[in-house]
């Protein structure tokens, strides 16, 4: 995992075009994406269904890439080892979810795998701060969870971002602060000014008419 402070462009497979996954990875590699990033969804956490560790295993084998997979469900506990084994190299599970956090965070990193955490905007930031010393990711989620293509919540979540950044600095930590939901050339310039440094980007990325122009858009 890079360092905290190096600014991570993170495409959403969730944008892509599934049924050419394989090409869709190379391009966002080749785009210069750092990592992909991978939503699952089990309409219960939220009111969609995305794929599960089958479909995890299947990008897997198409790519080298780093694995960021945001576990969007009610039992991250359950399942995490199932993502762990599936090729996953980061998982980020929810502080809303049902389940013991500092459980579920402990069995992810003893599994070899990097942890996050993540919280919606409405969650307060202060349900996070018994597991900073824990997490290698914290994910301040920039829209409500469950689907692609909201607008940017700058209001709710920003505060969110500038607190996770006083916290590591104050706690001398150096987990990766990430933002994810409607991320785009002038939102990705807002979130780095609040302290974000990873950028996970779907539509804005697998949708541009020059994805290797976006991405280096985004990165500077």
């Amino acid at each position: 995992m890079k360092d905290c402070t190096q600014r991570i462009i993170a495409p959403s497979i969730l944008a892509a075009d599934w049924s050419q996954v394989a090409n869709e990875a190379q391009r966002a590699k080749d785009a210069g994406g750092d990592w992909l990033h991978l939503d699952v969804m089990d309409g219960h956490f939220v009111d969609n269904i995305s794929f599960g560790p089958t479909y995890v295993e299947a990008v897997r084998r198409t790519t080298d890439q780093y694995l960021d997979v945001h576990l969007m469900i009610t039992r991250p506990d359950h399942f995490f080892p199932r993502f762990i084994k599936a090729g996953a190299d980061n998982i980020t599970v929810h502080v809303e979810s049902d389940h013991d956090v500092a459980s579920t965070l402990s069995g992810i990193r003893k599994a070899g795998c990097h942890c996050g955490l993540a919280l919606s905007p409405d969650t307060p930031f202060e349900h996070m701060l018994p597991y900073l010393d824990q997490i290698d990711l914290l994910l301040v989620m920039t829209v409500r969870p469950g689907y692609g293509g909201q607008a940017f919540m700058d209001k709710e979540t920003m505060p969110k971002v500038e607190q996770a950044l006083a916290q590591r600095e104050q706690l001398g930590l150096s987990y990766h602060i990430e933002v994810d939901g409607g991320i785009d050339i002038k939102t990705v310039q807002t979130a780095a000014r609040h302290g974000a440094n990873v950028m996970v980007a779907g539509t804005s990325l697998f949708s541009a008419p020059d994805m290797p122009a976006a991405v280096t858009a985004m990165r500077d």
